[in-house]
């Protein structure tokens, strides 16, 4: 049987990958921890291939939501420290003592259930304490740490590895209050010192205070989107150098023209003008990620050039104008964003985050690895066939780090 590829992709440079994670061990340096955070997909990228590209890379931990994306990971053989950030139920506590992942506690209801599980595998599970320093989702209060501390201790099969709270203006301009937080942050790793509670790893900075707030690094770093070469906000310093690893891209399914006075796709949000227009359709919609707020608000790359889209965006197809592109044909490379127009520009122009649109990506639109250096004279997706570019192999293993 013979398996066609869709022609829409989203395109992870592997080597953008690489070089962030290079470049944020670089500026935290040798001794601190790297986790890696990978849920949601890998932020859509694909979670196995990052974390395998960011473990070779400099980092020796990673970073999940859920005990399920842990498994996931472990499944394809991934051996290293592994935290669940997100609480769990206690029917979820076996699975996490069976892939021996590290597990948040932000209460002492869940610890019973973790203790039994571990004892009944014979492991000791390692908990992080999350402490609400102003995120104001999960945590304890700071002046229940100590309590809670205390309590992990006293349960025989769990061990207080890590205490962690999360900074919720770190990519703000103004640092004030992640400055508070910081400060708050101390005072409970104070009070755990003086309560003679000691905490293997201790951790604050997202990538936003990997960039900008260094007395927020301690003994591991979790730096998420910074990953991925997305910056947090315009805000941040570019104390990194990072570069962007997903280009989303397809190929024209149909050219025509049409005469003046046409309506394009559902609700007729655009007519086309006095003169004849050159319209190409595109086989990717919302479905696959192309938020429907873009709809006559983007422009895509076609033969070097911006072309707007124009008309609704439909589940599956959108439109674009290429009345001013000389020659464009069915079959033609198209750039919804990547290089040129950047992530970035899509978000700020339906107001969102870049992370969200590339999380935003849907499964049916396949990963293709390639992995490029950055060095002059790489081939440019804008000018070469998506399927020209020479794929990675996926499943190189990487070896257990140390805990």
């Amino acid at each position: 049987m013979v398996h066609a590829e869709r022609s829409t992709r989203a395109i992870v440079d592997l080597g953008a990958v690489s070089h962030n994670v290079e470049a944020i061990r670089k500026r935290i340096g040798p001794t601190r921890g790297l986790m890696a955070i990978v849920k949601a997909d890998g932020y859509g990228h694909g979670a196995v291939p990052v974390a395998r590209e960011a473990l070779a890379s400099g980092s020796d931990w990673l970073g999940v939501t859920f005990p399920e994306e842990g498994l996931a990971l472990r499944k394809e053989g991934i051996d290293v420290p592994i935290l669940v950030l997100g609480l769990i139920r206690p029917d979820e506590a076996q699975m996490v003592v069976a892939c021996d992942l590290d597990q948040t506690v932000a209460s002492g209801d869940i610890l019973p259930a973790l203790d039994r599980a571990a004892a009944r595998a014979g492991k000791k599970l390692a908990i992080h304490l999350k402490v609400d320093t102003g995120m104001g989702r999960i945590g304890v209060g700071p002046d229940e740490a100590v309590p809670l501390a205390r309590q992990i201790e006293r349960f025989p099969h769990l061990e207080l590895s890590g205490v962690f709270s999360h900074l919720a203006t770190a990519d703000s301009a103004d640092k004030s209050f992640a400055r508070e937080q910081i400060a708050t942050f101390e005072r409970v790793l104070a009070g755990l010192k003086r309560a003679g509670i000691e905490v293997p790893f201790r951790h604050l900075a997202n990538s936003a205070a990997v960039l900008d707030l260094p007395e927020a690094w301690y003994d591991l770093v979790r730096p998420g989107t910074a990953v991925y070469g997305l910056y947090p906000s315009p805000d941040v310093s570019r104390s990194i150098a990072l570069r962007p690893a997903m280009t989303l891209a397809t190929q024209v399914a149909a050219v025509r023209t049409v005469p003046a006075g046409t309506s394009i796709s559902y609700g007729r949000t655009f007519i086309t003008g006095a003169a004849a227009t050159t319209l190409a359709t595109l086989p990717l919609g919302y479905a696959d990620g192309l938020n429907r707020a873009l709809s006559n608000r983007w422009e895509v790359l076609v033969r070097g050039e911006r072309a707007p889209l124009v008309g609704t965006i439909c589940m599956d197809m959108a439109v674009a104008d290429v009345s001013h592109v000389a020659g464009v044909e069915p079959g033609d490379d198209v750039v919804l964003f990547g290089e040129d127009p950047a992530i970035e520009e899509m978000a700020a122009r339906i107001g969102t985050i870049s992370y969200e649109v590339a999380c935003s990506i849907g499964k049916r639109v396949p990963r293709t690895y390639i992995r490029k250096s950055g060095k002059p004279g790489d081939a440019e997706l804008t000018h070469a066939r998506v399927q020209e570019e020479e794929p990675v192999p996926c499943g190189i293993p990487v070896g257990a780090r140390a805990r």
